[in-house]
């Protein structure tokens, strides 16, 4: 799938279309994504700033997509842990960005070359329009090899 599709897809997604959260931009080659909220009167907390969980919501995905995308079909990779640390109220239209560059990919194929299961947690911040940190998102992400994928028993590779 490209890119592109995918992020026009994920636009039209009902968690994401109803929750105010837009996919602004996903690179040709899966190594970055930005992602925006806009502010509407249904994402608002009662204080009138945006919904936690909608914060949240806006960062899931990302890493795991891109960490997939760009490893291909040789590994899975699923999302293990997660969590959000509220830094200040986020009002008006928030964005984040994902970057997953080849020093990740590289890092990734290492730890996980023997058919390991390997855990990275990845970081990113939410911002709003003056630059200042709403949030700060940890996921943590599994991978590993498939197992028709792994070097076979044997052949002087650690299993």
């Amino acid at each position: 799938m490209k890119p592109s599709v995918l992020r026009h897809g994920m636009n039209l997604w009902p968690p994401f279309l109803f929750s105010g959260i837009h996919v602004a931009d996903i690179a040709p080659d899966w190594s970055h994504a930005r992602v925006e909220l806009r502010m509407r009167p249904w994402n608002r907390n009662y204080v009138g700033t945006h919904f936690g969980g909608s914060l949240f919501s806006m960062s899931d995905p990302f890493w795991m997509l891109l960490l997939m995308q760009q490893l291909g079909r040789d590994y899975y990779v699923w999302d293990q842990s997660g969590s959000i640390d509220f830094i200040k109220p986020g009002r008006g239209t928030v964005w984040t960005r994902f970057d997953v560059g080849p020093e990740t990919l590289a890092e990734v194929r290492a730890a996980t070359a023997g058919g390991a299961k390997y855990l990275r947690w990845f970081e990113n911040e939410i911002f709003d329009a003056a630059g200042d940190v709403v949030a700060r998102v940890r996921k943590q992400v599994y991978v590993r090899r498939k197992p028709d994928r792994r070097p076979a028993q044997g052949d002087g590779a650690a299993g």
